[in-house]
Formats: C-alpha cells, structure tokens, sequence
C-alpha cells in the first residue's frame, strides 16, 4: 500500500540547525552499522551549501574517532526542511526534516521510502520520554518503528 509523502515540518532556521547532533537512534544502512558515538556536523557556507561531516567510532567507544565528509543543500527553499545529501557523487540522497524541537534541541530526519530514520540531538542523551514521543510521530507517519535502534554515545565529546 502507497503511504502519502512524508511531511516535513513547515520551517527550518538552517542558522539555528547547523551544529554537531548526536545520532540517538537510527534505523541503520550498510555503511552505519557497528558505528557507535555518531555525530552529524552541519557547517553553513558562504555559497548556502552545507558542509556535513559525520563522525564514528568503529564497534567501541574507545576506538579512534573517525569521519566522512559530505556535502548537503537545500532543495526546498521555502522550507528549508528538505535537504540533498551527497557523500559520494554523483549519489544524492534525500533528507528531510519531519519533526524538530522549537527551541533546536533535537530533531528527527526522515527519507521519502522511510527504510532510513535518524533521532538526532544536541546533546549526547535525551529523556525517554521526549525520544518516545519522537517515535510516536515518526510511527504516525508511516515508520516501522521497531527498526530503529539506538546508538551508544559517550556522555560528553572527546
């Protein structure tokens, strides 16, 4: 059964949304499995483009600290919730911004096919409560939720 499309929320001030976001939970692709510690970092150029790069831990949180850069831009202007992601060209993959605290503290990132979620945060943890509330939107719009898997991280950067 076709699912209507993922809604986006109705506003993303990018300025407020660039930073490092913790992964809290993912439902994992190949290329995330056995990472633990998972950052998102967003940096906002000049040109509007978003420099992304995402950090990793092999396995342990004590392995060394890794990263993949990638590349990221607005697609819907209007909204700025609806993002492309490149990590390898000329592969783009959709990033949409489908639920998001007002005071940007956490925020959920969905995909039109919905086999890939992410529960990011600001800080490397987030009270139950708030993670299962976001569960339960991700589930009302259509996400198997029972896919998502939390991810390990440390209770501070090192």
């Amino acid at each position: 059964m076709k699912q209507p499309p993922l809604k986006t929320v109705p506003h993303v001030d990018l300025e407020r949304y660039m930073g490092d976001w913790y992964v809290i939970a993912n439902m994992p692709n190949s290329l995330e499995k056995g990472k633990v510690g998972t950052i998102d970092r967003y940096v906002l150029r000049p040109d509007g483009k978003i420099d992304n790069a995402y950090l990793f831990r092999k396995g342990s949180l004590d392995a060394p600290l890794e990263q993949w850069k990638a590349k990221a831009w607005v697609h819907n202007k209007t909204t700025n919730a609806e993002w492309r992601v490149q990590f390898i060209w000329p592969l783009r993959s959709p990033y949409l911004v489908i639920d998001l605290d007002k005071d940007y503290q956490w925020s959920a990132v969905g995909h039109p096919k919905r086999k890939f979620g992410w529960v990011l945060s600001k800080n490397p943890t987030l009270d139950e409560a708030t993670y299962l509330g976001i569960v339960e939107r991700m589930r009302q719009q259509g996400y198997d939720t029972s896919k998502l898997e939390k991810v390990p991280q440390r209770s501070a950067k090192r």
